[in-house]
């Protein structure tokens, strides 16, 4: 294979044979391998081109029907005001009338509220490219959460026993009732909330109940930051919006800019033969993105800013911290990768990173005590997937840090990747984005639309980020790239050079796919020839650090300081210090037993971060577990001030 064009190539048509396979055997292979119900035979075809596979997942594909013979004193109610409902709230959603309660009861909530959830005339060509033809009903959109009435505890005992109908003072009929509460966060459009029975696996609708709005559907909500340049004296703000008209950033002392205002929408989502979540069911509006850039600032530190217009409301005053200019002294810095989003609630979605909340948590509280100049997110920044309610919910998680401290990026590729959408790898991990939400949201210095690479310097400390999603094969643009950023490399000015991208080059945790050998021996020693001093990647959800590390050997082994930390001697270069960083909140992966590679000096199974302190002389790196604040790997890369 002489380029990453033609490993495209032999994957596509991998994957096409791979789905031919599949449908041609589907039946026994759904008996098998899956607990799914034998109502998802004519969509787990189709499903194969999403991720995460389950019975909430496909819930959205099932043939429904209404619930014979429901209670005629069946109710769903919402405990809203008038007013409508605010930009975050719990929502209490309460259940009565119900003859026999069953642990198969569970409500959707379901958003926009005119979703019909009984029949989907405007997407019958979609469903028909699927091999669906039936004209039963069908959910035209998947429930951005669902929940079992079971977990109110009182349901299925029936303490909530309330008597319909008496006869000569004796109780006739009683019915049961349960409460579920729901995380809500302002995604504009309104929403509804909808009672099935049958559980996820065949349902049938019993009630649905009315409509509720959000009180101010245009507030401007989601602000975060990112640097454009290594200055320290510009930082962007990005917001979402339900108003395209443009708004404001109001900051420091009566300094103002005013955004430029882009969206994207249901067109410029990817499709294949198998329609995408993106294309299909998993879509919603964006509302409207707005970005300014913050001028006239002074590097590292304290300002504060607002951000909106008279007409839509204005955020909160948020106190932000910008980064040291390329070239000083000290940085502090956080790095992670593979975080995505956990619901609030106890409720079901489709895809859950369980770790994403503490790692966030922990996080905010180094930002509150001013320990924290920048953070970088190298790659599956929400695992959205084509499912776009939960690009909001992924941006109103992160808004306590990335609202104060530069948040930089690197895609990765539930970000990017899907087939002939000119990605490295043609599996369908971004459910249809192709990279056009994550560069909606996330807009870094990058040299052009879909060439998501860049560099920025802080401090003491050339960063670089790549795309291991596009093509870095030697005759490659990326590749071009990378060479000629690193070759510039002033080491008298950023001694330290940290390269950052998405998929690694070594990991000891199991996977087919977590190591492309391409990758490594086309890219490693472009590393090696440019000094490379700290190589950081994710996909791999664990944390894991090398020796100094070239062709699967062992360079140069750290020694113990007069602490027992680690301590490698940069004066004498001999190879990068890997390190994977993917722990950050997607489910972890365990290492095996029995492997012990000799260049895996620390593997750690818990969820955290990267910590990082830089000067001119040495860099001190952390991994700090987010549940008990301890930490539970350190180490040091030191090196003389006339090295190069």
């Amino acid at each position: 294979m002489g380029s990453s064009s033609t490993y495209c190539v032999v994957l596509n048509l991998s994957f096409l044979v791979f789905i031919f396979f599949l449908g041609s055997s589907f039946a026994s292979f759904s008996s098998s391998s899956s607990s799914l119900h034998p109502l998802v035979f004519n969509s787990k075809v189709q499903h194969l081109n999403y991720t995460a596979i389950s019975e909430f997942r496909v819930v959205n594909r099932r043939f429904l029907a209404e619930c014979p013979h429901p209670s005629p004193y069946l109710q769903i109610s919402i405990n809203s005001t008038s007013s409508g409902l605010g930009d975050e709230e719990f929502l209490s959603v309460n259940v009565s009338g119900v003859l026999n309660p069953s642990k198969d009861d569970w409500v959707a909530m379901i958003s926009p509220s005119h979703s019909d959830v009984s029949s989907c005339p405007l997407n019958g060509i979609l469903y028909a490219q699927t091999g669906d033809l039936s004209k039963l009903p069908l959910l035209c959109h998947y429930p951005v959460k669902a929940a079992y009435i079971s977990n109110d505890p009182d349901y299925l005992s029936c303490k909530k026993k309330e008597c319909k109908k008496y006869r000569n003072g004796r109780c006739l009929v009683s019915t049961c009732g349960g409460a579920l509460s729901f995380h809500v966060v302002n995604i504009r459009t309104d929403l509804e909330f909808v009672l099935f029975s049958g559980g996820f696996e065949a349902p049938c609708i019993l009630k649905r109940s009315s409509p509720v709005r959000f009180a101010t559907p245009n507030k401007p909500l989601y602000g975060h930051l990112s640097s454009i340049d290594s200055t320290g004296t510009s930082i962007r703000l990005t917001w979402v919006s339900g108003d395209q008209k443009p708004q404001q950033v109001q900051y420091g002392d009566g300094k103002k800019q005013t955004s430029q205002v882009t969206t994207f929408s249901q067109d410029d989502m990817q499709s294949s033969v198998l329609p995408s979540p993106a294309k299909d069911f998993g879509w919603h509006d964006p509302g409207f993105i707005h970005t300014a850039v913050m001028t006239g600032l002074k590097p590292l530190s304290n300002f504060s800013y607002r951000y909106g217009s008279d007409s839509v409301g204005w955020s909160n005053e948020i106190q932000f911290r910008t980064p040291p200019a390329g070239g000083s002294d000290k940085l502090k810095f956080l790095a992670f990768g593979d975080m995505g989003k956990a619901p609030r609630d106890g409720s079901t979605e489709h895809y859950i990173q369980p770790g994403s909340l503490s790692v966030i948590q922990a996080m905010a509280e180094e930002i509150n005590s001013g320990h924290v100049d920048s953070i970088f997110h190298i790659g599956d920044i929400s695992y959205a997937t084509g499912f776009l309610v939960e690009w909001d919910f992924f941006l109103h998680q992160i808004s306590p840090v990335a609202s104060r401290v530069s948040y930089m990026t690197a895609i990765g590729n539930h970000e990017r990747d899907y087939i002939d959408t000119g990605s490295v790898y043609i599996t369908p991990d971004s459910g249809g984005e192709s990279g056009v939400p994550y560069e909606t949201y996330f807009p870094m210095p990058t040299p052009a639309k879909d060439k998501p690479w860049y560099s920025i310097e802080q401090a003491s400390v050339h960063i670089t980020v790549i795309s291991t999603e596009h093509d870095w094969s030697q005759k490659s643009e990326q590749y071009q790239w990378m060479r000629r950023d690193m070759a510039s490399v002033d080491r008298s000015k950023t001694p330290w050079l940290i390269f950052m991208g998405h998929r690694p080059m070594y990991t000891s945790a199991d996977g087919l796919f977590s190591v492309d050998p391409k990758f490594v021996f086309e890219v490693e020693p472009l590393l090696l020839q440019s000094k490379v001093d700290l190589v950081l990647f994710g996909h791999v959800h664990n944390y894991e650090r090398t020796c100094s590390l070239y062709r699967s050997q062992c360079k140069g082994l750290p020694v113990k300081d007069e602490n027992g930390i680690d301590t490698y001697d940069h004066s004498n270069y001999s190879a990068p210090v890997h390190a994977v960083i993917g722990m950050a909140g997607f489910t972890l992966d365990k290492f095996p037993t029995g492997v012990n590679n000799p260049w895996s000096l620390s593997r750690i199974s818990q969820f955290g971060y990267l910590r990082g302190y830089a000067t001119k002389k040495e860099m001190k790196l952390e991994f700090v577990n987010a549940d008990t604040r301890k930490v539970e790997d350190r180490f040091r890369i030191t090196k003389a001030s006339s090295s190069n």
